[in-house]
């Protein structure tokens, strides 16, 4: 966009003559080479601020940046993502970066269609939340441009990683209904029954912590598993049936908060409430706290762990080669969709 009053969009002989420098020192600073001052880049960023410079993609892809970030989701409905963006996009104040937004279509929801599509457009960094995509698959791509995984829990030597602590979030969730008083507990996810920990997937790891508290408490013979393929959108009847159950569970732990949602609508259908059946989730989404909601959650710090991937992949464009792989502590947020249970003269 040209500034007020300026016809046509301004060029980079309008930025050097703005900022009294050179067109060559303009050129440095929007490559963010070596050997600028930070005077001269203070007066560059200021004059194409002012003008509303904006260098062509094809120019920068000859000098051998794009000056563009990829960032790869799995939709655009989930209401955690745009923590994520909102994150990654305040660490690109002040740079000279613009994020691209690749949300995997339904047609191909593993995501390595957007993945390819952002290295195919040459973007100088990748981010992607792509729990289903081979790990060798994703080394291979590290090789040709930078990239972050977040949410996958790999030890990947090729690229960076940054993850919530879901094992300890989810042994802290059980810990709260534990202490709560509660004995059968179900736990909801999306997992199949065959899934593994070991791939580093989120809602894998949280069905094992489950599995973990519940034996190691002693409940292994109560544990009480829904599988539920495309869970948010099978949350609701998969609850009504654990309601339905002949001595139904007191508590029920969603590996998410948006299937959590589900079955707290599941409990009001039945006529229960809170004191008949615990609901907890884990994200930390914004709705969760809505006083007409106020579900427990395992608060994930989106908007942390979003700036860090950023931070992340301008380090690795900066030289950086030796891999990084950072974990974000969750903190539980207890709200009243757990109370202690009342007596059912069941177990």
């Amino acid at each position: 966009m040209a500034a007020r009053g300026q016809a046509g969009p301004a060029t980079i002989e309008d930025v050097a003559r703005a900022a009294g420098v050179s067109r060559s020192a303009v050129s440095k600073v929007i490559r963010d080479a070596y050997g600028v001052s930070p005077a001269m880049r203070e007066r560059v960023t200021a004059a194409i601020e002012r003008l509303g410079y904006r260098p062509r993609v094809s120019a920068r892809g000859m000098r051998g940046k794009t000056f563009t970030l990829g960032i790869e989701i799995p939709d655009l409905a989930n209401p955690f993502y745009p923590l994520l963006l909102a994150g990654a996009t305040a660490a690109l104040s002040g740079t000279p970066y613009q994020l691209v937004i690749a949300p995997a279509d339904p047609a191909h929801s593993e995501g390595y269609r957007a993945l390819q599509a952002l290295v195919d457009r040459q973007v100088d960094g990748v981010i992607a939340v792509s729990p289903l995509v081979e790990q060798a698959w994703l080394s291979e791509v590290s090789a040709t441009v930078p990239l972050v995984m977040l949410g996958r829990h790999d030890r990947a030597e090729e690229y960076d990683t940054v993850v919530s602590d879901d094992e300890a979030g989810a042994l802290t969730v059980m810990r709260h209904l534990f202490d709560l008083g509660h004995r059968d507990i179900a736990h909801l996810t999306g997992e199949p029954e065959d899934s593994d920990p070991g791939f580093g997937v989120p809602q894998a790891i949280r069905l094992q912590a489950y599995r973990t508290a519940m034996q190691e408490a002693g409940l292994g013979d109560r544990i009480n598993i829904a599988h539920v393929p495309g869970v948010t959108a099978g949350a609701h009847r998969a609850a009504l049936r654990l309601l339905a159950e002949t001595e139904r569970p007191t508590a029920i732990v969603a590996c998410h908060d948006e299937p959590a949602l589900e079955v707290l609508r599941a409990v009001a259908d039945a006529g229960l409430t809170a004191d008949d059946v615990s609901v907890a989730g884990y994200d930390g989404i914004a709705i969760a706290g809505h006083p007409g909601i106020s579900l427990t959650t395992m608060r994930q710090d989106g908007e942390r762990m979003g700036r860090r991937s950023v931070e992340l992949l301008l380090e690795r464009l900066a030289g950086r080669t030796a891999p990084r792989h950072e974990v974000v502590e969750p903190d539980l947020v207890v709200r009243s969709s757990t109370r202690p249970p009342r007596a059912l003269g069941g177990r």
